[in-house]
Parts: C-alpha cells; sequence; structure tokens
C-alpha cells in the first residue's frame, strides 16, 4: 500500500452534502460519477494532497443505502492506493484478513477496487484502489 487514496464519506443527499464540503474547502467538487453496478453517485473533492469522496444511495438495496440505514452518515471507508491490486488482495489473504472481492471490480474515478471486511480490520472498511491503465 503506497498512500491513502482517498476517505469515502456516505451521505443522505449529495447536492446538499456538495454545498457543506464546497463551503468547508473553499472550493467545488472536481468530479462527478454514478456508479451504477454498486448503486451509487459520487463527488471528488481535493484539498491539498488529500481527495474526499461523497457517496449517495441511488437505490434502496445499494451498499451506501443499506449503510447510511443502519449507521447513518459519516465515514464509509479509507481507501488505499495499491501498485498491483491482484497480489495485494492475495498477500492480505494469506495474512488472513477477509477479502470482499476476490477478483477487482471497476470503481469510480477510474480505478479498479476491492474491499476488506471491517470485521477483520477493527471495524475500518478498507478499500484497494489501483488506477486502470
Amino acid at each position: 500500500m503506497r498512500k491513502i487514496e482517498h476517505i469515502g464519506i456516505a451521505v443522505k443527499d449529495l447536492e446538499v452534502s456538495n454545498l457543506v464540503f464546497e463551503k468547508l474547502f473553499g472550493a467545488p467538487a472536481y468530479k462527478f460519477e454514478a456508479v451504477e453496478s454498486e448503486g451509487v453517485t459520487t463527488s471528488f473533492f481535493m484539498n491539498g494532497p488529500n481527495k474526499i469522496e461523497l457517496l449517495a444511495a441511488t437505490n434502496p438495496d445499494s451498499p451506501i443505502a443499506k449503510f447510511l440505514e443502519k449507521k447513518g452518515e459519516g465515514i464509509h471507508h479509507i481507501a488505499f492506493d495499491v501498485e498491483d491490486i491482484v497480489a495485494e488482495i492475495a498477500r492480505l489473504k494469506m495474512e488472513g484478513f477477509v477479502v470482499l472481492n476476490e477478483i477487482p471490480k471497476k470503481g469510480a474515478d477510474n480505478k479498479l477496487v476491492a474491499f476488506l471486511h471491517p470485521k477483520s480490520t477493527n471495524g475500518v472498511l478498507i478499500e484497494l484502489c489501483q488506477e486502470i491503465k
């Protein structure tokens, strides 16, 4: 793992939350994207070298909708940039982590992604991200 790629925050209303974060950072979101396979719309903000992803559910069965129902708005995951996501998944499985996606899938922001179950990472959902070349 090379660095924190972004922090994902689950929100109920993307439009309202975008205004909040625009005021917070003094700049608008630089990117908006729908990830239909996950049932979310996203927006991305930069603050110095740090990236924040806001995630809002587009249907009631999406993982974000379920998260919001159970826990409310807040930090959903921490994503880490990796050079080789397939190798990193194999390494983490050998270390005993519970991998939710043994085969990486396309995520937002031109990334291949896979997640580690929070039960194996002290309650934090971890996302692995590799830029699609």
